[in-house]
């Protein structure tokens, strides 16, 4: 009887623990997001600063960093110039040349008496050496895991934190899809190194960027970061406007879907995507269906054969039948794995940062995002999405259709845990 009851309790918190870590959040978008304006509407402005949450600031300079190249020297450059403070949060940090490179400019910058906060992601960071985390800890610097694996929390474990954020002296900040291991570095070369983005901003956007970190922070530690350090006073470096927000299942969490869904609404001309990982669901498809339908040309970059996940390839060919059907034009990269994350609506507004076109995204993860509200540098980020398409074969619907009798086996097996991927 005792060992009937035992098991029997053990069992019950088991399924419990299971389910509180696939429970998606509690508001939940249920209806399509109407078309009522264009993007380059006023009305549009005040939806996306009001109803999401940051305010759109003006006066920003945003960057574009193609690839490790161009990424690493400019984020290390910007380490080593810090004065006053890092705050640093990212999922992926893996032991390898540009992590030892990552290491010693943040503990030679701790050593100098700057305050260096790092979040890491607790399961992205699995494949970090200890020693490079006492090497930083050690010079000086405070290295936080965010959701480490513990009894009191395995409820939580499912919620990680995707955010790629890196801001110095509260002046300059950096976000994309880049994370700290080897295949990022180089030019994507080849099947060994990806082809992704990152961005330098200046501005008084920076200071949300530092809202972002400090939202972690705060859950990570109790510990609040304020003063001339972290916010100081900021000066205008450019002509683009911007907002940086975030989203997370503690708060907050159906706010980026919500942004996609009303991005996706107020176009009018065009929608170009790049989605390393594109799992729509259903209200993102009827968007971008409805899209179709009032003529506006949608066209998604996906990843080829060169991906990290078989089965987030899997659920997202899964969802492509109607989307092709109704006219979107679906390309897959050809060259290495394509890490980037970058919506374009109408060649006036750019949406980039850590977040996927999936639920996991959308209700799991905490992410964060920078919307750009600038024709310039909309039309920067059109030539390289075209330049990227030179790299794609587009796949039509005849392919989807012909696809074999085993791809569809697998997507029925895959589609119930797509939330998952």
């Amino acid at each position: 009887m005792f060992w009937t009851i035992f098991w029997t309790a053990l069992v019950t918190l088991v399924l419990v623990i299971v389910a509180r870590n696939f429970a998606l959040s509690e508001k939940k978008i249920e209806r399509r997001v109407k078309h009522l304006y264009p993007v380059r509407s006023a009305q549009c402005r005040r939806d996306m600063g009001n109803l999401l949450g940051p305010a759109i600031v003006s006066g920003n300079h945003i960057e574009a960093l193609q690839n490790g190249d161009e990424i690493f020297p400019a984020m290390l450059e910007a380490l080593r110039g810090a004065r006053t403070s890092i705050c640093f949060e990212t999922y992926i940090y893996w032991s390898g040349e540009i992590g030892e490179a990552f290491a010693d400019t943040l503990a030679e910058r701790a050593r100098a008496g700057v305050k260096v906060h790092i979040t890491l992601d607790w399961m992205g960071s699995l494949k970090m050496e200890d020693v490079l985390i006492r090497r930083v800890t050690d010079a000086g610097a405070e290295v936080q895991r965010y959701r480490p694996l513990r009894w009191y929390s395995v409820d939580r474990l499912n919620n990680r934190t995707h955010r790629k954020l890196l801001i110095v002296d509260g002046t300059t900040a950096f976000t994309g899809g880049v994370g700290i291991a080897d295949q990022w570095t180089g030019h994507a070369q080849d099947e060994a190194h990806w082809r992704d983005m990152h961005f330098r901003i200046r501005g008084p956007v920076v200071l949300q960027a530092q809202a972002a970190f400090s939202d972690n922070w705060i859950k990570t530690t109790g510990e609040v970061l304020t003063g001339e350090d972290y916010f100081p006073a900021q000066h205008r470096h450019g002509a683009a406007d911007a907002q940086l927000f975030i989203a997370s299942p503690a708060g907050g969490s159906e706010s980026m879907h919500l942004m996609y869904l009303m991005a996706i609404a107020a176009a009018t001309r065009s929608i170009d995507l790049q989605a390393a990982y594109f799992v729509p669901d259903l209200l993102i498809i009827d968007a971008l269906i409805a899209a179709l339908e009032r003529g506006v040309r949608v066209r998604i970059t996906v990843p080829g054969q060169h991906i990290d996940s078989g089965t987030v390839r899997t659920a997202s060919k899964a969802t492509w039948g109607e989307l092709l059907a109704r006219g979107v034009k679906i390309y897959e990269y050809l060259p290495t794995m394509m890490h980037n994350k970058m919506l374009i609506l109408d060649a006036e507004m750019v949406s980039v940062g850590s977040t996927n076109f999936d639920v996991r995204s959308f209700r799991l993860n905490d992410e964060a995002s920078l919307n750009v509200y600038d024709e310039v540098f909309a039309a920067n980020m059109t030539r390289v999405f075209e330049a990227d398409l030179e790299q794609c074969r587009e796949y039509t619907r005849p392919m989807w259709v012909r696809r074999s009798l085993r791809q569809r086996l697998l997507e029925w097996v895959v589609m119930p845990f797509r939330s998952q991927l």
